[in-house]
């Protein structure tokens, strides 16, 4: 096979290879391995198949790029680039999508390589055909792009390449191709700034960052939607923090957030401005964001408190993100008996309504309910327990009905509550005392699929890994699910047969 592949490499090189033979070769690299395809590679065999992509022939431009896509992977990302250059260029210029993606994957594996990376620095045709391509319509080459060019601004001399030159202008000119391309420029932004300080910096004086900022906080009420994701991306990093800080961005968000009452439009926007406090709040400190600016805690509350569907799965979001932390806990049991009455209500959604909501319902239940072991004290394990009970007049039971549906996203949702607790000692007699609840936690039969089986699992390791949990379940409970973990999530009792005389 690999003397046959090299003979069609051969005719393929010299331009006369007919697409039978072409399909022949698709085959034939395929089947030997790359380490014998090296060797006998040549330069001349890739440029020439790179020709053969210049015709209007979809078919022969589709086995091509299968071949050159097996071959290219055997080559050195520093290889490539040093000589298929202009090859890459070309392709990111093709009309076909497909060649447009083989070049930038190649691209993707340049930029990944530090030997290599150089090479596309010194290479302002290349880049800025790699700009061009953010504004394509594939959004896979659209992806591509920006993943390279984020990559590349992560050294000083791709951040000067990239914003101390032309090459702005370029993304600029992109930029104003049409609103998504803008917003894709905006990503890209992002990602680059949450690198270090001194890339935001870069990406701050180039003003983008500044023009991001003006569109959120801008009249568009659709544009704002938009724009708060980026920004919230922006506010993971340290720096990002700072910058959105110092340049009064948080109090901005936060007076949106307090006009929205009079505005008919709020619920385009509303959602996605909460989420960022919320995950300012547990990326920062979430006693401090919250007293600062109240009115988030307060717009939290009053969308987990209507009837709007949507507004309650963004507060219980938002909930679940905020009491992830033992911090975050604190800051609403503080509210009292606002949010136990609240937790009623996420628990009544647990149950009646639509899927999606419940999901999201006892995802929240798991973040609120986890406590860390070495966090467990006397008050924190009192105030899990008091919330528990505020779910429901039986909590335990809720859970457990839910985890019988036949449904696997609610099952395992139900399962994940349990696994949540199972290492708070208060929970763990709850268990015990419910009849046939540890019964059904040995039971491997109920789990009708390997998501379910997971979950389980997690929650027998969770239940063995507690300190407690000897004391509590005592020794012949403690071993049945000892001898679960052991086991694994997916061990089948092999049922034993008996041979009858007679029987054929």
């Amino acid at each position: 096979m690999a003397e046959a592949a090299a003979e069609l490499l051969e005719r393929a090189a010299r331009r006369d290879a007919a697409l039978e033979e072409l399909r022949a070769l698709r085959v034939a690299v395929q089947a030997v391995p790359l380490a014998t395809l090296r060797p006998r590679l040549a330069e001349h065999h890739l440029r020439a198949l790179f020709g053969l992509l210049a015709v209007n022939d979809r078919e022969q431009v589709s086995a091509c790029v299968s071949i050159l896509e097996r071959l290219l992977q055997a080559l050195d990302p520093l290889y490539v680039i040093q000589n298929l250059r202009e090859e890459l260029q070309k392709g990111l210029f093709h009309p076909d999508d497909s060649v447009k993606i083989l070049a930038m994957s190649q691209v993707g594996r340049i930029v990944e390589d530090s030997a290599a990376v150089p090479e596309i620095l010194h290479s302002p045709e290349l880049l800025q055909q790699i700009i061009n391509c953010v504004g394509g319509e594939k959004i896979a080459v659209a992806k591509e792009a920006i993943k390279s060019l984020s990559r590349i601004a992560q050294s000083q001399e791709g951040l000067e390449a990239l914003f101390g030159s032309s090459l702005l202008g370029d993304l600029r000119r992109v930029m104003a191709t049409s609103d998504i391309v803008r917003y894709r420029v905006y990503e890209l932004i992002v990602e680059i700034s949450s690198v270090s300080a001194e890339s935001l910096n870069y990406c701050a004086s180039s003003g983008l960052i500044s023009e991001l900022i003006g569109e959120l906080t801008g009249e568009d009420v659709l544009v704002r939607a938009t724009c708060i994701e980026m920004v919230t991306a922006l506010a993971h990093s340290p720096q990002g923090r700072q910058y959105l800080a110092q340049q009064g961005v948080i109090d901005r968000i936060s007076n949106i957030i307090l006009g929205a009452q009079s505005d008919p439009f709020s619920s385009f926007y509303l959602p996605g401005f909460v989420k960022f406090f919320g995950n300012l709040a547990v990326v920062d400190s979430p006693q401090q964001i919250c007293e600062r600016y109240p009115v988030f805690m307060e717009k939290v509350f009053e969308m987990a408190e209507s009837q709007d569907p949507t507004m309650i799965g963004v507060a219980v979001d938002t909930l679940g993100i905020l009491g992830s932390n033992v911090e975050g806990k604190q800051v609403l049991q503080k509210t009292r008996s606002r949010f136990q009455n609240l937790l009623s209500k996420i628990g009544h959604q647990a149950k009646n309504a639509p899927t999606e909501l419940r999901l999201r319902c006892l995802d929240a239940i798991s973040s609120l309910l986890y406590l860390p072991p070495d966090q467990q004290t006397e008050d924190l394990l009192r105030m899990t327990e008091s919330w528990f009970t505020s779910l429901s007049s039986q909590p335990l039971e809720l859970f457990r009905s839910i985890s019988t549906q036949p449904f696997p996203d609610l099952h395992c949702g139900a399962l994940r509550v349990f696994t949540a607790i199972a290492n708070q000692p208060w929970a763990q007699k709850l268990m015990l005392s419910s009849p046939g609840f540890v019964e059904y936690v040995v039971d491997r039969s109920v789990e009708p699929d390997k998501a379910s089986k997971d979950a389980k699992y997690e929650l027998v390791k969770a239940l063995v890994n507690s300190k407690t949990i000897a004391e509590i379940f005592g020794n012949q409970y403690y071993l049945r699910l000892r001898a679960y973990l052991l086991e694994g999530p997916y061990y089948v009792k092999a049922a034993s047969t008996t041979a009858v005389e007679g029987a054929e």
